[in-house]
């Protein structure tokens, strides 16, 4: 019943935290009910402490970026920042939501900084990187949702950093007419809106957002430019069936996402949403399958797959993928 409630919260109440904070002590009671599920051997990873991992987090604090790998606690860190990788979070580091399973601050977000898009791409040169995953935090507070702010990081980046391929992980930008159409026109080489869940956990895991809405924006999106690639991600072990996944990868196809990923959720902290079941690899190889029979183009599922997880590698294939399926269809 209280969850029923605080779905239906006043927005500017969810702006202060306040809706974050109850929804974060529902899920501490849920958790409290059972006990914590072991993490199985093949969830556990290295903690960090490669000398390029030093050197990647020293160059994020010295251009004074947020990264989602730190914000959202990536297992991934230690890999993708020894390889000088990181994803870069812009719009600030206070998210206007308060998704069950995110790791970010919820409350009333900073202004922007208008330095922001100089020194992503100063980073970019510095890391040498061939190609750039940016996401962001939403902003319901901006007219936009930061759409003209993702622009100009992109448009930057095609100046100074011509030969390097540029990915972006968007919010669902509710209520912002015209924002999509902004970021299409600065063309990124991939746009991804993650799915995130199934349908049916929305109300819990996803509040703040629409199902069919992220649907439609990625739909949108190949409309505007039907030659760039989309792309969306989902978790499991929230407690979805295997019947709701299939579904929500036909419901993909149907907006002609070309790219899913599939990863294990994991707990960040006990405030946030359980997890319901660790996913065996052989389940993950599963849902690798029956996507590629579905018709992606490119499929990452295991437990450790996040959205920007060897994106660059994964975006060359993709591109070799739809090259090779042209020429089938010639």
């Amino acid at each position: 019943m209280l969850s029923f409630f605080v779905d239906r919260m006043p927005f500017d109440a969810r702006h202060q935290g306040f809706y974050a904070r109850i929804m974060a002590d529902i899920h501490a009671l849920n958790a409290d009910k059972g006990k914590k599920l072991p993490k199985p051997d093949w969830i556990r990873v290295k903690a960090p402490n490669s000398q390029g991992f030093k050197d990647t987090r020293d160059l994020m604090r010295t251009l004074s970026l947020n990264t989602v790998c730190e914000e959202a606690a990536c297992p991934n860190i230690g890999e993708c920042w020894t390889q000088g990788h990181a994803t870069v979070m812009i719009l600030g580091s206070v998210c206007t939501r308060a998704c069950a399973f995110c790791n970010i601050e919820t409350g009333r977000p900073d202004l922007l900084d208008p330095h922001e898009p100089r020194n992503l791409a100063e980073a970019v040169g510095k890391l040498g990187l061939k190609h750039v995953v940016i996401t962001s935090v939403d902003r319901d507070d901006l007219d936009d949702g930061g759409a003209a702010h993702f622009a100009e990081c992109i448009e930057l980046l095609r100046m100074t950093a011509p030969d390097t391929t540029v990915e972006i992980l968007t919010p669902d930008f509710q209520k912002k007419p015209g924002a999509l159409e902004i970021i299409a026109k600065a063309r990124p080489d991939v746009f991804n809106h993650n799915i995130e869940t199934v349908p049916r956990l929305y109300r819990e895991i996803r509040p703040g957002a629409r199902y069919f809405h992220s649907l439609k924006i990625l739909q949108h999106v190949k409309e505007l430019e039907p030659k760039s690639f989309t792309k969306s991600g989902l978790m499991v072990g929230l407690g979805e069936t295997k019947e709701e996944v299939l579904q929500v990868m036909d419901d993909l196809r149907s907006a002609e996402v070309d790219f899913i990923t599939i990863g294990q959720y994991l707990q960040p902290t006990p405030r946030h949403a359980p997890v319901d079941r660790y996913v065996t690899p052989d389940e993950f190889r599963y849902y690798e399958r029956m996507a590629k029979a579905k018709g992606f183009l490119m499929v990452s599922a295991s437990p450790l797959t996040r959205s920007s997880y060897h994106a660059g590698d994964d975006f060359a294939q993709m591109k070799k993928n739809r090259e090779a399926r042209l020429a089938e269809d010639a």
